[in-house]
């Protein structure tokens, strides 16, 4: 394969499209490989570079089955439970921190805000 077409920045012709792209449009690349890029120039560093894929070339994104769904369903209340005291923490644990906020930065009332017994 030779090199790619480069365009600048939304001069890209139509056709072509970025996995963002596709997406919104209920399409996925399926296999294809990247046909084209996109720089965007900045100042004082690299380029941004975007793919594109051909979007007659595209594929419809798979259909969610009930396995799939339970599947990541799972895998999002997993992100969820803090390692340390083992509680839904409402949110998605920060990979930065690994463990709850109170459980992370505990407080003079204790990590689940209670307040403790002074010995």
């Amino acid at each position: 394969m030779g090199a790619l077409p480069v365009f600048r920045w939304r001069l890209a012709p139509d056709g072509y499209a970025t996995r963002r792209q596709l997406r919104a449009q209920g399409l996925r690349p399926g296999g294809q490989d990247v046909a084209a890029q996109l720089e965007r120039p900045r100042r004082r560093r690299g380029p941004l570079v975007a793919y594109l894929y051909r979007v007659d070339r595209a594929k419809p994104v798979r259909p969610m089955t009930p396995a799939r769904r339970a599947a990541l369903a799972k895998a999002n209340a997993a992100r969820r439970l803090c390692p340390a005291c083992r509680r839904d923490a409402g949110y998605v644990i920060p990979a930065a921190l690994g463990t709850c906020v109170p459980c992370a930065y505990p407080g003079p009332n204790g990590s689940d805000g209670s307040i403790r017994e002074q010995c």
